[in-house]
Protein backbone atom coordinates (compact mmCIF):
# COMPACT_ATOMS: atom_id res chain seq x y z
CA UNK A 1 0.00 0.00 0.00
CA UNK A 2 1.81 3.09 -0.86
CA UNK A 3 0.76 6.43 1.17
CA UNK A 4 0.21 9.83 -1.15
CA UNK A 5 1.21 13.09 1.06
CA UNK A 6 -1.00 14.71 3.07
CA UNK A 7 -2.59 17.58 2.17
CA UNK A 8 -1.99 20.65 4.58
CA UNK A 9 -5.98 20.51 5.74
CA UNK A 10 -5.49 17.09 7.00
CA UNK A 11 -2.14 18.20 9.35
CA UNK A 12 -3.87 20.56 10.99
CA UNK A 13 -6.30 18.45 13.05
CA UNK A 14 -7.57 19.24 16.73
CA UNK A 15 -6.21 15.78 16.91
CA UNK A 16 -3.39 13.81 16.03
CA UNK A 17 -4.44 10.74 16.76
CA UNK A 18 -8.08 11.41 15.49
CA UNK A 19 -6.78 12.67 12.57
CA UNK A 20 -4.68 9.59 11.85
CA UNK A 21 -7.44 7.16 12.66
CA UNK A 22 -9.94 9.20 10.32
CA UNK A 23 -7.61 8.59 7.30
CA UNK A 24 -7.20 4.82 7.73
CA UNK A 25 -10.92 4.69 8.07
CA UNK A 26 -11.11 6.34 4.90
CA UNK A 27 -8.70 4.07 3.05
CA UNK A 28 -10.01 1.23 4.64
CA UNK A 29 -13.92 2.37 3.95
CA UNK A 30 -13.28 3.90 0.34
CA UNK A 31 -11.23 -0.13 -0.78
CA UNK A 32 -7.68 1.20 -1.29
CA UNK A 33 -7.22 -1.31 2.11
CA UNK A 34 -9.81 -3.99 1.86
CA UNK A 35 -9.95 -7.32 4.70
CA UNK A 36 -6.86 -8.81 4.92
CA UNK A 37 -4.65 -6.35 3.87
CA UNK A 38 -1.59 -5.29 5.35
CA UNK A 39 -1.22 -1.66 6.49
CA UNK A 40 1.55 0.79 6.57
CA UNK A 41 4.19 0.09 9.04
CA UNK A 42 4.66 2.32 11.73
CA UNK A 43 8.11 3.34 10.65
CA UNK A 44 5.88 4.72 7.66
CA UNK A 45 3.15 6.08 8.92
CA UNK A 46 4.61 8.52 11.15
CA UNK A 47 6.58 9.80 8.27
CA UNK A 48 2.93 9.95 6.04
CA UNK A 49 1.25 11.68 9.34
CA UNK A 50 4.30 13.36 10.46
CA UNK A 51 3.67 12.33 14.32
CA UNK A 52 5.46 10.58 16.98
CA UNK A 53 5.12 6.32 17.12
CA UNK A 54 3.18 6.54 20.39
CA UNK A 55 0.22 8.29 18.57
CA UNK A 56 0.67 5.99 15.40
CA UNK A 57 0.12 3.00 18.32
CA UNK A 58 -2.49 5.10 19.73
CA UNK A 59 -4.74 5.36 16.94
CA UNK A 60 -4.20 1.41 15.76
CA UNK A 61 -5.14 0.35 19.28
CA UNK A 62 -8.60 2.18 18.87
CA UNK A 63 -9.25 0.44 15.35
CA UNK A 64 -8.25 -2.51 17.19
CA UNK A 65 -10.52 -2.02 19.83
CA UNK A 66 -13.26 -0.61 17.69
CA UNK A 67 -12.61 -4.53 15.84
CA UNK A 68 -11.47 -2.86 12.43
CA UNK A 69 -8.12 -4.13 12.49
CA UNK A 70 -6.26 -7.09 13.63
CA UNK A 71 -2.31 -6.18 15.36
CA UNK A 72 -0.02 -9.47 14.71
CA UNK A 73 2.78 -8.37 17.22
CA UNK A 74 5.93 -9.26 15.59
CA UNK A 75 4.49 -9.06 12.06
CA UNK A 76 1.93 -5.98 11.16
CA UNK A 77 -1.25 -4.78 11.58
CA UNK A 78 -4.17 -6.22 9.44
CA UNK A 79 -8.02 -4.92 8.25
CA UNK A 80 -10.70 -7.09 9.50
CA UNK A 81 -13.93 -5.05 8.90
CA UNK A 82 -14.99 -1.57 7.12
CA UNK A 83 -15.95 1.22 9.16
CA UNK A 84 -19.69 1.07 9.62
CA UNK A 85 -20.38 -2.31 8.79
CA UNK A 86 -22.71 -4.40 11.30
CA UNK A 87 -20.22 -6.52 11.75
CA UNK A 88 -17.34 -4.28 12.57
CA UNK A 89 -20.00 -3.38 15.76
CA UNK A 90 -19.13 -6.25 17.21
CA UNK A 91 -16.01 -5.45 18.86
CA UNK A 92 -14.39 -6.82 21.77
CA UNK A 93 -15.23 -3.21 23.91
CA UNK A 94 -18.61 -3.25 22.33
CA UNK A 95 -19.47 -6.81 23.81
CA UNK A 96 -19.16 -7.14 27.11
CA UNK A 97 -21.50 -9.36 29.06
CA UNK A 98 -21.48 -13.28 29.41
CA UNK A 99 -24.98 -13.14 27.34
CA UNK A 100 -23.45 -11.49 24.12
CA UNK A 101 -20.06 -13.98 24.71
CA UNK A 102 -22.50 -17.11 24.61
CA UNK A 103 -24.59 -15.62 21.72
CA UNK A 104 -21.60 -14.98 19.78
CA UNK A 105 -20.70 -18.96 20.23
CA UNK A 106 -24.72 -19.54 19.19
CA UNK A 107 -24.50 -17.38 15.80
CA UNK A 108 -21.42 -18.89 15.31
CA UNK A 109 -23.03 -22.86 15.84
CA UNK A 110 -25.60 -21.73 12.92
CA UNK A 111 -22.67 -21.41 10.50
CA UNK A 112 -19.75 -22.77 11.73
CA UNK A 113 -20.74 -25.95 11.59
CA UNK A 114 -22.49 -26.17 8.04
CA UNK A 115 -19.14 -24.44 7.11
CA UNK A 116 -17.04 -27.78 8.34
CA UNK A 117 -18.89 -29.89 6.55
CA UNK A 118 -19.00 -27.66 3.22
CA UNK A 119 -15.72 -27.74 3.70
CA UNK A 120 -15.10 -31.80 3.79
CA UNK A 121 -16.64 -32.33 0.23
CA UNK A 122 -14.82 -29.21 -1.34
CA UNK A 123 -11.43 -28.35 -0.31
CA UNK A 124 -8.60 -28.84 -2.21
CA UNK A 125 -5.34 -30.60 -1.34
CA UNK A 126 -3.41 -27.14 -1.16
CA UNK A 127 -6.31 -25.70 1.25
CA UNK A 128 -6.20 -28.90 3.35
CA UNK A 129 -2.62 -27.72 3.06
CA UNK A 130 -2.98 -24.54 4.51
CA UNK A 131 -5.17 -25.95 7.21
CA UNK A 132 -2.40 -28.26 8.13
CA UNK A 133 -0.36 -25.41 8.65
CA UNK A 134 -2.61 -23.03 10.46
CA UNK A 135 -3.49 -26.19 13.08
CA UNK A 136 0.55 -26.18 13.79
CA UNK A 137 0.92 -22.84 14.27
CA UNK A 138 -2.05 -22.76 16.91
CA UNK A 139 -0.85 -25.85 18.83
CA UNK A 140 2.39 -23.58 18.45
CA UNK A 141 1.19 -21.02 20.17
CA UNK A 142 2.33 -19.98 23.47
CA UNK A 143 0.49 -16.67 25.03
CA UNK A 144 -3.09 -15.42 24.52
CA UNK A 145 -2.09 -13.13 21.39
CA UNK A 146 -0.86 -15.75 19.05
CA UNK A 147 -3.01 -18.52 20.35
CA UNK A 148 -5.70 -15.60 19.24
CA UNK A 149 -4.34 -15.31 16.27
CA UNK A 150 -3.54 -19.55 15.39
CA UNK A 151 -7.44 -19.95 16.52
CA UNK A 152 -8.63 -17.19 14.03
CA UNK A 153 -6.49 -18.44 11.18
CA UNK A 154 -7.54 -21.82 11.53
CA UNK A 155 -10.89 -21.54 11.14
CA UNK A 156 -10.41 -18.50 8.42
CA UNK A 157 -8.96 -21.38 6.45
CA UNK A 158 -11.50 -23.48 7.29
CA UNK A 159 -13.97 -20.99 5.71
CA UNK A 160 -11.90 -21.16 2.72
CA UNK A 161 -11.88 -24.18 1.94
CA UNK A 162 -15.71 -23.90 1.43
CA UNK A 163 -14.75 -22.23 -1.62
CA UNK A 164 -17.65 -20.00 -0.69
CA UNK A 165 -16.80 -16.36 -0.34
CA UNK A 166 -19.59 -15.24 1.85
CA UNK A 167 -18.24 -17.99 4.58
CA UNK A 168 -14.81 -16.17 4.38
CA UNK A 169 -16.37 -12.68 4.80
CA UNK A 170 -17.99 -13.48 7.88
CA UNK A 171 -15.50 -15.39 9.38
CA UNK A 172 -12.73 -12.25 8.12
CA UNK A 173 -15.14 -9.83 9.43
CA UNK A 174 -15.83 -11.07 12.93
CA UNK A 175 -12.00 -11.59 13.28
CA UNK A 176 -10.46 -12.33 16.69
CA UNK A 177 -13.67 -11.22 18.64
CA UNK A 178 -15.36 -14.26 17.57
CA UNK A 179 -13.50 -15.97 20.24
CA UNK A 180 -14.39 -15.99 23.90
CA UNK A 181 -10.95 -15.02 25.31
CA UNK A 182 -10.99 -12.16 23.08
CA UNK A 183 -14.29 -11.22 25.41
CA UNK A 184 -13.87 -11.73 28.84
CA UNK A 185 -12.40 -9.80 31.47
CA UNK A 186 -9.07 -10.65 33.07
CA UNK A 187 -10.78 -12.92 35.85
CA UNK A 188 -12.95 -14.75 33.89
CA UNK A 189 -10.14 -15.46 31.36
CA UNK A 190 -7.98 -17.12 34.27
CA UNK A 191 -10.91 -19.58 35.20
CA UNK A 192 -11.34 -20.33 31.41
CA UNK A 193 -7.60 -20.96 31.34
CA UNK A 194 -7.80 -23.49 33.91
CA UNK A 195 -10.29 -24.98 32.34
CA UNK A 196 -9.68 -24.91 28.30
CA UNK A 197 -6.22 -26.55 28.60
CA UNK A 198 -4.37 -25.07 25.24
CA UNK A 199 -3.80 -29.14 24.59
CA UNK A 200 -7.41 -29.57 24.61
CA UNK A 201 -8.25 -27.07 22.14
CA UNK A 202 -5.79 -28.41 19.95
CA UNK A 203 -7.08 -31.81 20.01
CA UNK A 204 -10.80 -30.54 19.07
CA UNK A 205 -8.97 -28.64 16.19
CA UNK A 206 -7.23 -31.52 15.04
CA UNK A 207 -10.77 -33.48 14.86
CA UNK A 208 -12.24 -31.12 12.89
CA UNK A 209 -8.79 -31.49 10.44
CA UNK A 210 -8.73 -35.11 10.35
CA UNK A 211 -12.60 -35.20 9.64
CA UNK A 212 -12.00 -32.41 6.66
CA UNK A 213 -8.82 -34.45 5.81
CA UNK A 214 -10.89 -37.63 4.89
CA UNK A 215 -13.95 -35.84 3.68
CA UNK A 216 -16.24 -37.03 5.99
CA UNK A 217 -18.72 -34.17 5.65
CA UNK A 218 -20.44 -35.64 9.15
CA UNK A 219 -17.88 -35.98 10.78
CA UNK A 220 -16.40 -32.44 10.73
CA UNK A 221 -19.78 -31.17 11.52
CA UNK A 222 -19.97 -32.94 14.38
CA UNK A 223 -16.58 -32.35 15.19
CA UNK A 224 -16.97 -28.33 15.03
CA UNK A 225 -20.34 -28.85 16.69
CA UNK A 226 -18.58 -30.54 19.72
CA UNK A 227 -15.73 -27.88 19.39
CA UNK A 228 -17.84 -24.88 20.11
CA UNK A 229 -20.27 -26.53 22.44
CA UNK A 230 -17.49 -27.10 24.21
CA UNK A 231 -16.18 -23.75 24.06
CA UNK A 232 -19.81 -22.63 25.17
CA UNK A 233 -19.91 -24.64 28.42
CA UNK A 234 -16.19 -23.84 29.46
CA UNK A 235 -17.35 -19.86 29.13
CA UNK A 236 -20.74 -20.27 31.10
CA UNK A 237 -18.11 -22.60 33.87
CA UNK A 238 -15.83 -19.24 34.05
CA UNK A 239 -18.44 -17.25 35.41
CA UNK A 240 -19.53 -19.02 38.56
CA UNK A 241 -23.18 -18.17 39.97
CA UNK A 242 -23.97 -16.37 36.68
CA UNK A 243 -26.55 -19.34 35.56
Amino acid sequence: MTLQPPTRAARKPQSLRQSLIDELCSMIGDGRLTPGDKLPTEVELMAHSGVSRSVVRAALSHLEVSGLVEIRRGIGSFVLNTPGSAVARLAPASVRTLQDTVAILDVRMSFEVEGAGIAALRRSEAQLQALREALGRFAQANDTSSSLIGDFQFHLQLAMATQNRYFTDIVSHFGTSMFPRARLNTVAIARLDRQQKHERLVREHEDIYLAVARQDADAARAAMRIHLSNSRARVLRSHPGAV
